[in-house]
């Protein structure tokens, strides 16, 4: 055997030494020491050679890990990860000089719910209810606060815009150019359940900058008709008791509307304008899950104990109008304006819009439109 052969044979040796030695030394750093390998040609060597040289693990390889219950050596690669995220995230939402760049700051938590609110937001066919769904990525409006109490108002504020534009979606807004005010506040207000400025909202309306059958109308009066239960408890005044079935009704819950009205003593309810206002907004509630029979007791009742109130009146109507029998509905809705009823149209227009069956939807259009083509000339639109 040659000199230069033997040589060779050291030096291999030598380096497997050196290699045998340096994982022997990367198991202790990383407090892996027990595991039994001890071969240079484990994936163990290789990994904690690319931790030590601050490389970032593959799938397959945590994947290993975590099938040798390693998972201590996951963690460490994630957390590196999760570094190098944080630094990249703080630069893109501008908050590089905020100090802490541990993944366990609430910083991290948030810029990393921002950049996934972006990328869901900016995919919304597909990915939108994904975001709705998880709470776990939601933006609150308590990151957005702490976010300026840490000085960090760019970022804030980005943040704000997606927020904006996350619970126009959860409010199912589609309007791009929706100012954020005052819409941002009533929304945040929503999400904190509180209760709404009436004045604002059917201004809102009135001015088609908010829909009377949208979600964020919905909520209102949602929160206003719980108000009112709740004041009708704390207080024991019955006058709560219709303001309530009546949001219950726009809320689209004539249930929880009967409900508010189910255990009334109606022998111990002295007032007239009282049981007439109660028995209009149950009659309204059986109407709208289309029991008429008993909607129509509700309006002849209320019309017993107030025949001056136009309410009962245009209750009637409308019942009329439910079942096509269009004259008479005409001549109660006659009787409602007579007493004062400003709205009768609005209620006729109102039944067009709200009923769902088309043929239904069409027959009542052409009853209007032959009756007097110019007064309800709108109807012209549901014939299309």
């Amino acid at each position: 055997m040659t000199s230069i052969h033997l040589s060779g044979i050291y030096w291999q040796q030598e380096e497997q030494r050196k290699a045998e030695l340096e994982f022997w030394e990367l198991k202790s750093k990383y407090q892996v020491a027990d595991y039994p390998d001890y071969s240079i040609s484990s994936p163990l060597f290789s990994i904690l050679k690319k931790l030590d040289g601050n490389e970032d693990l593959s799938n397959s390889e945590c994947e290993w890990l975590e099938q040798q219950n390693l998972h201590g050596l996951v963690t460490i690669d994630q957390q590196r990860k999760d570094r190098k995220i944080f630094a990249q995230l703080k630069e893109k939402y501008q908050a590089t000089q905020y100090p802490d760049a541990e993944p366990s700051s609430h910083l991290y938590t948030i810029l990393r719910n921002l950049e996934f609110n972006q990328l869901k937001l900016s995919n919304l066919s597909r990915d939108i209810q994904i975001l709705l769904d998880n709470p776990q990525f939601k933006i609150s409006e308590q990151d957005i606060n702490w976010l300026l109490k840490e000085e960090l108002p760019e970022t804030a504020e980005i943040a704000q815009k997606l927020h904006f534009k996350y619970l126009k979606n959860k409010y199912q807004i589609i309007d791009p150019r929706l100012p954020i005010n005052p819409f941002y506040e009533i929304m945040l207000k929503l999400e904190r359940e509180e209760r709404l400025n009436p004045k604002q909202v059917v201004q809102l309306i009135e001015e088609n900058q908010l829909s009377r059958s949208g979600k964020i109308a919905i909520a209102h009066y949602r929160l206003e008709a719980i108000f009112y239960e709740k004041e009708y408890k704390r207080t024991g005044n019955c006058w709560n008791l219709p303001s309530a079935s009546s949001n219950w009704r726009k809320a689209n819950e004539p249930d929880k509307a009967l409900k508010v009205t189910d255990q009334i003593n109606w022998t111990k309810v002295r007032e007239s304008d009282l049981k007439s206002a109660l028995l209009v907004t149950r009659g309204a509630a059986f109407r709208d899950r289309r029991r008429l029979d008993e909607a129509e007791d509700c309006a002849t009742q209320a019309i017993e104990s107030q025949p001056e109130s136009h309410q009962p009146y245009t209750l009637m109507g409308a019942i009329c109008y439910d079942r096509s029998e269009y004259s008479d509905g005409d001549e109660w809705f006659e009787m409602a304006a007579e007493r004062g009823a400003v709205d009768t149209d609005d209620e006729i227009e109102r039944i067009v819009r709200m009923t769902k069956d088309k043929d239904k939807r069409r027959e009542v259009a052409e009853y209007l439109l032959t009756k007097d083509p110019d007064r309800y000339a709108w109807a012209s639109s549901y014939l299309k």
